[in-house]
């Protein structure tokens, strides 16, 4: 599952982030209220956690603003802040949860689990393509009675094509939304996964493949008998 961090305070941040990554999200993190709205309109995320208090614009804002154009992205809110109205403001402005400063990390994890829970009985966690299977709250894709672990980039590659299936997905599509607008990792790193995912589809006997359309990217195909 893909999650959107936002908290100024770069240690803080970087301890969350390594966390939650232990625990198999794919994290996104960002240091101020205008690139934590222009990431979450820009990209598609299974929860996001908001400090209150941060640079540009505060998290109560970047909510209101969310939730104004109709994003229902899970969101935790957190801030140092332990005063019963800016609880009452957040959770009436539509946070999900809300969590105070300073906090254990593993009630950070049980929130988030319990936040993208409840989303995932909304969206379902099994999406299905042809005769393959992807589970989306244990990275397990499966195809028969036979059944692989994907990685956390495979997962969400093989995620988008499933959820797309009749759309070409390109590689500058794959980098923003899988390793983020500021990457700099090669965008070779594409094709690399991709092969990855063709190995494991024959490893299941799939009669899915990885189609490469030439020069614009790549899509799922139902091979024929």
């Amino acid at each position: 599952m893909r999650l959107l961090l936002a908290e100024d305070e770069v240690e803080l941040s970087n301890a969350i982030v390594t966390i939650l990554k232990h625990q198999n999200y794919s994290v996104d993190a960002v240091y101020n209220g205008e690139d934590a709205y222009d990431y979450l309109t820009a990209q598609e995320y299974d929860g996001a956690i908001l400090d209150i208090m941060m640079p540009k614009l505060d998290g109560i804002s970047v909510l209101k603003k969310l939730r104004g154009e109709g994003n229902q992205t899970p969101i935790i809110m957190l801030t140092a802040k332990s005063e019963l109205n800016d609880k009452i403001e957040g959770l009436d402005s539509g946070a999900d949860d809300y969590l105070t400063k300073p906090f254990a990390m593993q009630e950070l994890l049980a929130r988030v689990r319990s936040i993208t829970r409840r989303n995932g009985e909304v969206q379902g966690q099994t999406l299905t393509f042809s005769d393959l299977s992807l589970n989306r709250s244990n990275f397990t894709l499966s195809c028969g009675d036979k059944s692989i672990a994907l990685s956390n980039k495979e997962f969400q590659m093989l995620e988008m094509m499933i959820k797309n299936p009749k759309q070409i997905i390109s590689q500058d599509q794959f980098m923003d939304t899988i390793w983020g607008l500021d990457s700099e990792t090669e965008m070779s790193v594409v094709w690399v996964y991709i092969s990855y995912l063709r190995k494991k589809l024959k490893d299941l006997n799939s009669t899915v493949s990885i189609k490469a359309t030439r020069n614009v990217g790549y899509s799922l195909a139902e091979k024929k008998e």
